[in-house]
Order: C-alpha cells, then sequence, then structure tokens
C-alpha cells in the first residue's frame, strides 16, 4: 500500500548534490588514473596499450564482484541506516567483507598460477599475451587492497558517508600518478619497467587507497563505528536477509562482468587495432559518464534511506524524478565525446587503421551512451535501492547474453561489418534495459521494505 507523505524537490535536489559530487570526483580522479596509464603506456606503442587494456579485463571481472558486493550490502544498509538499525548494518558489512577477502584470494591465486592461460582467453596475439601476463605477475597483490576499498566506499556511501572516499582517491591518484611514471619509464633510478611499471604503481596505490579508507572506516568513523573485532562475531541474523537481496546482486553482476568479458574476447580477436582504439575510447565514454555515476549511487542511497523510514510514495517520486535526470545526463555525455574524443584520439600516436576504427566507435558511443545512462540509473540506482534485486539480475543477464554477445560475435566475425556496427551490437543490452526498467519503475512493484 502506497503511503501519503511529503515530498520537498529543494531538498531532493539539495541531497543529490550532496551525495553526487564527491562521487563525481572520485570516479574523474579513477579515471584519471587510468587515461594517464593509457597514455603513457601508448607511448611504447599499440601492443603494450593492448596487452594492458585486455589485461585489465579480468581484474574487471573482480572489480564488477566488488560493486555487486558492496552494492548488495549497500541496498540493506542503507535501509538499516534509515531504520536506526545500526547493530544489522555491522552483521551486513561483516558478511560482505568475509565474501570479499574470499574471492579476492582466488583471484590473487589465478593471476599468479595461470596468467598467460587468463590472457588467452581474450587474445591469441603471443605478443600481447607476453605483456599480458607481465602485468598478472605484478598486480596480483593488489586484488585484497582493492576489494577492501571498493567494498567500504559502497557501504560508506550508502550512510551519506562520501567524503572520506574523495580524500582517499585525491591522494590514491597523486600516488599512482608519480609512481606509474617512476616504474613505466625509469626515474630516478628505477629501472624502466613499461607495462610492468603500470601495474606496480596500480599496487602500491592501492595499498594506500586501503589504508585511508579502510583505517578509517574501522579504526576511526564512529557513525557506524564498525571495528575489526566485529569482523569474528556472528551473523547468522542477517544472513537470509543478505542472501535474498544481495546474492542476485552479485550473481547478476558476475555475469554481468563475465558478459562483459565475453565482449572484450569478441574485441580482442578483432586484432590489436581495433582493442588498441576501444581501450582510448573507453576512457573517453568514462570520463564522460562520470556525473551519471554519481547520479546512480546517490539515487540507490536515497531511494534505501527513503523506504528504510517507511516513505514509498516519495521513493517512488524520486525515482521517476531520478530518470528524466539520467536522460538529460546522458544527453550532455554524448556531446561531452562527439566534442572532446577528436583531440584525445589526436594525442595518440596511433596508426592509420587505428584512428579510423576510433573514430567509428566515437560515434557508435555518442548513440549508445543516452542508454546507459538510464540503464544504469535504474538498475544500479533507484530499482537496487529499492530492493528489486531479483528482477535485476534477469535483466543484466538476460539481454547481455541472450542480445549483446551473439549479436556482437555475429557482427564481428559472421557479417564481419564496421566497427561501428559492431559496437551497436555489442552494447544493445544498454537499450533494451533502459526501455523495459523505465516500464518496471513506473508499475511501482519494485519497492521493498526490508
Amino acid at each position: 500500500m502506497v503511503m501519503v507523505d511529503t515530498y520537498d524537490k529543494k531538498a531532493f535536489y539539495r541531497t543529490i548534490w550532496a551525495l553526487a559530487t564527491p562521487i563525481v570526483l572520485q570516479n574523474m580522479i579513477t579515471i584519471g588514473v587510468n587515461m594517464m596509464d593509457t597514455f603513457m603506456l601508448g607511448s611504447y606503442g599499440e601492443i603494450q596499450l593492448s596487452g594492458s587494456s585486455l589485461a585489465i579485463e579480468f581484474v574487471n571481472i573482480f572489480h564488477i564482484l566488488c560493486m555487486g558486493m558492496g552494492s548488495g550490502a549497500a541496498v540493506l544498509t542503507a535501509q538499516r541506516w534509515g531504520s536506526g538499525d545500526i547493530a544489522g548494518l555491522k552483521r551486513v558489512v561483516t558478511i560482505m567483507l568475509r565474501c570479499c577477502i574470499a574471492i579476492a584470494s582466488f583471484f590473487t591465486l589465478a593471476s599468479l598460477a595461470w596468467p598467460n592461460e587468463l590472457m588467452r582467453i581474450f587474445t591469441s596475439d603471443p605478443a600481447i599475451i607476453e605483456k599480458g601476463a607481465m602485468y598478472y605477475r605484478i598486480h596480483s597483490p593488489a586484488f585484497l587492497f582493492m576489494g577492501l576499498s571498493l567494498t567500504l566506499t559502497m557501504v560508506m556511501r550508502s550512510v551519506r558517508l562520501v567524503n572520506i572516499p574523495l580524500i582517499g582517491s585525491i591522494v590514491t591518484f597523486f600516488v599512482n600518478i608519480f609512481f606509474n611514471w617512476v616504474f613505466i619509464f625509469g626515474k630516478l633510478g628505477a629501472p624502466e619497467m613499461q607495462i610492468g611499471g603500470a601495474a606496480l604503481g596500480t599496487v602500491i596505490a592501492r595499498v594506500v587507497e586501503a589504508a585511508l579508507i579502510g583505517g578509517y572506516f574501522l579504526l576511526v568513523d564512529k557513525r557506524v563505528g564498525y571495528r575489526i573485532r566485529d569482523l569474528f562475531r556472528s551473523c547468522k541474523d542477517e544472513i537470509s536477509n543478505y542472501v535474498r537481496f544481495s546474492m542476485p546482486v552479485l550473481v547478476s553482476d558476475l555475469l554481468l562482468a563475465l558478459g562483459n568479458s565475453a565482449v572484450a574476447i569478441v574485441m580482442g580477436h578483432m586484432g590489436a587495432a581495433f582493442v588498441a582504439a576501444n581501450a582510448i575510447i573507453s576512457q573517453i565514454v568514462r570520463l564522460s559518464t562520470v556525473f551519471n555515476q554519481g547520479i546512480s549511487n546517490a539515487s540507490g542511497t536515497m531511494t534505501g534511506n527513503t523506504l528504510g523510514q517507511g516513505k514509498m510514495q516519495t521513493a517512488y517520486r524520486q525515482g521517476v524524478s531520478f530518470l528524466r535526470i539520467s536522460v538529460a545526463v546522458g544527453l550532455l555525455a554524448a556531446l561531452l565525446i562527439l566534442v572532446i574524443s577528436p583531440l584525445i584520439v589526436e594525442a595518440y600516436n596511433l596508426a592509420e587503421e587505428t584512428r579510423h576504427i576510433a573514430m567509428q566507435l566515437m560515434y557508435a558511443v555518442s548513440i549508445m551512451v543516452v542508454f546507459q545512462a538510464v540503464q544504469s540509473v535504474l538498475t544500479k540506482g533507484v530499482l537496487r535501492g529499492g530492493g528489486d534485486t531479483r528482477f535485476l539480475m534477469v535483466a543484466d543477464v538476460a539481454f547481455l547474453w541472450l542480445a549483446s554477445v551473439p549479436l556482437g560475435y555475429l557482427a564481428a566475425h559472421v557479417f564481419n561489418l564496421p566497427a561501428f556496427w559492431v559496437y551497436l551490437a555489442l552494447k544493445i543490452d544498454w537499450a533494451i534495459k533502459a526501455i523495459w526498467c523505465t516500464f518496471r519503475l513506473k508499475g511501482e512493484k519494485w519497492m521493498r521494505i526490508v
């Protein structure tokens, strides 16, 4: 039954600004680091750039899993925070951290034991495989630190504690840039490690980031008051809720990660020129969608907090407002891509074929980014914050595996279509999810108070 309650639009937009701005800045910093990695390695040619880009695909699987664990937990922690149940909130964090440590250990072992095998999944080029395997071996210690930072950041955002992750990212930005410069190019007496230097710089940055974010949450924060000893306490009372609401998110994000890797495999077998062009354009996409990511995170937090207070009508009206905002943000992102892409592509030392592919991808991205903005705010924000995780699991998995992956493969390797059409096919799930989830929002069945 929908409750009648008030909806202060001015307060609504003020809260969006307060929550989204630090997240946007944090994401811009993270993207800035990735762009600098790409730019630095780009000076050594397309093989090193492609090796790093494809190696990061396996890291991205872990990244998405962490976002799934953190976002799944945030569904519960946002509502626990809204209702004032701090003890229940702590138990959810305990379950999340235990899962994170276990999964990080597996990824560390895999990257150490089977680096060449992992690279062969994404490409058959021996030179790219060699460079990517080198990246894996050096990068392997970063998984645990990366996992702690990502999952705790999601929880901190769900309780409106957004400034500490931002500060951590600012420090990490400068640490990563400095050590990449030192080890990629062999400055200050260090060896010139090239792609290995990029991996080592990332490891150092992740350690610093985990020390800042994890140190604050586990040792200093008094709002939640979670401490290391809580990691060893019983959390049986929350396991059923975590499984019911968080596991669909984790399963969804796992299959989404594998689907994205399948997309990367399709791209990886199209040659070094396509991989290098996509690596550059991907950074531009991330830069152009940072505000959308901030809106997405803010919408999930606000929806969860509002439902935790029992205000279902307010949550619905806020959701509709977030939908309109996402369309506007997507259109602005498309314009930004069209303006800055030619300038950034020209800054790289690329072969003419790679440059031509990059420009085709630019036009395709400028179309699909509008759908990406809408589906991101709905699937990773409003609907997820409302606890509609099972529906989203179907939406994320079905359209990626039944539409994007097969259509992308056919476009690339059967019909040999130009890069423009291959990219549209590979990202068609964005358009389908944007439309489908809009109808779900209008139906109001997505609101679940836990």
